[in-house]
């Protein structure tokens, strides 16, 4: 009989808790303005019961009878405590986010509350025992307080069982705000920090174990982590690189917070988590820029940015405004790309202070007189000639247009520059220029052979070139396209397994464009030092792998990611060089080298543009080809396969002299 008591009132308690449990978890679903009357009601009810219990309590029993006076006490009492409560705002916190301020705010407005009931208490001589209000203190604390921690507790609770695990790396400062600021939302639960430094480890953060990097592969397992987040700012690119490295094996996805100096300059917050760049996977330590270069062609003066709208163009004039211009001048043939970059620069000088006058032009760097009339219009002193085709495959689809832009659009923007009597013009190069295999290449050859003619001419203009390889998260990069065939899941396309390039980041790229065209006296050729070569297919491993996947047979966290290799595509190249020769000297800066390569006598050059433009006109790819051929050194066996126009007029037997001309008559008095 004894045990059929005990069994019913275990049920009964288990179907109480069950119901306290579906009542509360009805009650945080409820709109936010019934849940905060809800809580009011409940909280004056506990204020009610807890002065009934402090009076019970030092009487030892519950028979005892109140008057009038200790009545009024009460009531005074719950409606002073009302007011209290919502006065310090106890109903604004959201329960599931209470921190430390709530506590507080929680044990001010019990003392407060108290200090009503013992002041009443006491004018009224109310017939109580002594110690009632020091009960009362403690009882209201463990109900008002309690529900609310309860409730707190069980949210987190269901937060836990749908959010991810996470290790944060990095148990500093960066760390625990991080930590702070995951706490406050619902897609990750942190499990443990992972630190470096011995005096930290084995302590305990917030209720977060600090272990050591050795421990880490056990912890992914023991708590099933899908990501660690990288939370050290301030550590130098190449203990990230090494961090980065040591993380490549584990099944999780490998994330990492802003960098020190985005955080200093107010682009970016602590709890902005980003997939891991390939800045960290290259490990390099940017040189810090040389402020007077930069300033030499830039401060108080008139700057044109042709190709403003594109990746590099853009980044030009990011850093050129923060430079102090005169003016700066946006010149794109693309009217959303000059659009984009016009409202963001507009946005940064409005949160910066910075105040420049900002002119944003549409225009063809094909069309010489727009570009000399706006040089002349407002007396510009320095362009930065970025506008360009440059991806290889879409170039040899259409030659006689490519080179059109890349070879006469320099032209045009030079010999511009040349009559308006521009102070510097600064072209922006590429390796695949050095020994070409694809058109691409040979144009930006060309475009660098013709400003090195004209600067042997009598010219107020120093014209100069800078040569570097690809740039990370530019238009058509590699990095781009891994990332999101990472996120249709797989596989990622490489063209070979030994293709190899040089990497460097835009904004690096810029700051050394900006610095080598000041260094500049007359035809140079400056050489970016791009670090080693990385093969692409190693690149691609990495990121299949810090991504939380892998490839083949092992099947973790994301799934299984292959690498698909479909062949070097129309001009491509294995591996790609920086210089034609061997000769190259030092300029002071460690990340800028000074080339001496062939230059062409200006007449021939002249001759050779002429020979073009004919071929250019009539759309003869195979001319072109053979022009280029002849000035460029290394360009020898290149066969027109691909251009979409010449191989269908070819098919239909219609190739010959078109009415447009593609280019204009640059000298029509040589014949």
């Amino acid at each position: 009989m004894q045990q059929l008591s005990d069994i019913f009132v275990l049920r009964w308690l288990v179907s109480a808790i069950r119901g306290c449990r579906d009542i509360l978890h009805k009650a945080i679903e409820l709109p936010r303005n019934i849940k905060q009357a809800f809580l009011l009601i409940l909280d004056m009810a506990y204020v009610a019961g807890a002065m009934w219990a402090a009076v019970a309590v030092p009487w030892g029993h519950t028979n005892f009878q109140l008057g009038a006076v200790e009545w009024a006490c009460g009531a005074a009492t719950i409606i002073a405590s009302a007011v209290i409560f919502l006065r310090l705002g106890l109903y604004r916190a959201v329960i599931r986010f209470m921190g430390q301020q709530a506590i507080w705010a929680l044990i001010t407005a019990a003392s407060y509350s108290t200090l009503v009931l013992g002041a009443t208490v006491f004018l009224t001589r109310a017939d109580v025992p002594r110690s009632t209000p020091f009960i009362y203190w403690l009882l209201i604390l463990l109900g008002i307080g309690g529900t609310r921690l309860v409730a707190r507790g069980y949210y987190q609770a269901k937060l836990r069982s749908v959010s991810e695990n996470v290790i944060i790396y990095g148990a500093g400062q960066s760390g625990r705000q991080l930590l702070n600021g995951l706490h406050h939302g619902e897609q990750f639960h942190p499990v443990a920090f992972v630190d470096d430094n011995p005096r930290l480890q084995r302590s305990v953060i917030n209720g977060l174990h600090i272990a050591r990097p050795e421990d880490i592969e056990q912890l992914v397992l023991q708590y099933d982590v899908t990501q660690v987040l990288l939370a050290i700012p301030s550590a130098s690119p190449e203990r990230r690189k090494e961090i980065i490295n040591s993380l490549v094996g584990l099944p999780v996805h490998v994330r990492t917070v802003p960098t020190i100096n985005e955080l200093l300059a107010g682009e970016a917050s602590i709890s902005q988590i980003r997939d891991i760049d390939l800045d960290d996977l290259l490990g390099r330590e940017p040189v810090p820029p040389h402020p007077e270069l930069v300033e030499r062609c830039i401060t108080d003066k008139v700057v044109l940015v042709t190709g403003a709208g594109g990746s590099i163009g853009a980044e030009l004039c990011r850093q050129i405004v923060a430079s102090g211009p005169q003016e700066l001048i946006l010149f794109d043939n693309s009217e959303y790309a000059l659009y984009r970059i016009e409202r963001e620069l507009r946005v940064t000088m409005k949160q910066l202070g910075l105040k420049v006058e900002l002119i944003a032009l549409l225009g063809s760097v094909q069309d010489q007189n727009r570009l000399e009339s706006v040089y002349r219009t407002f007396e510009v002193h320095t362009v930065y000639h970025a506008a360009a085709y440059k991806h290889v495959p879409l170039v040899e689809y259409n030659i006689a247009e490519g080179v059109a832009n890349n070879v006469f659009g320099t032209w045009y923007a030079a010999e511009a520059a040349h009559k308006a009597g521009v102070e510097t013009f600064v072209l922006v190069s590429t390796d695949k220029a050095v020994r070409p295999t694809n058109i691409m290449g040979a144009s930006k050859r060309l475009a660098e052979m013709v400003l090195q003619g004209l600067a042997q001419e009598d010219t107020r203009t120093r014209f100069c070139m800078v040569r570097f390889g690809n740039v990370l998260g530019s238009s058509g990069s590699v990095v781009p396209l891994f990332r999101q065939q990472i996120e249709d899941g797989g596989p990622l396309t490489v063209t070979h397994p030994e293709v190899s390039r040089y990497f460097m980041s835009i904004p690096e790229a810029a700051q050394l464009v900006l610095q080598a065209g000041a260094m500049g006296t007359g035809g140079d050729v400056f050489v970016l030092d791009m670090g080693e070569p990385v093969r692409i297919v190693d690149l691609a491993r990495r990121m299949i792998r810090l991504s939380g996947h892998d490839m083949k047979h092992v099947i973790p966290v994301g799934g299984d990611i292959d690498i698909e290799f479909i062949g070097l595509r129309p001009g491509e190249k294995l591996h790609e060089e920086l210089l034609l020769g061997t000769k190259v000297a030092g300029t002071g800066h460690p990340m800028i080298m000074r080339a001496e390569e062939e230059c062409l006598p200006f007449g021939h050059i002249q001759r050779l543009l002429v020979t073009l433009r004919d071929h250019c006109d009539t759309l003869d790819c195979d001319g072109i080809s053979s022009v280029l051929s002849s000035a460029v050194s290394g360009f020898g066996d290149h066969r027109v396969r691909y251009d979409y126009l010449w191989k269908r007029q070819g098919e239909m037997s219609v190739i010959g002299p078109v009415q447009v001309s593609n280019v204009k008559v640059l000298f029509p008095d040589i014949s």
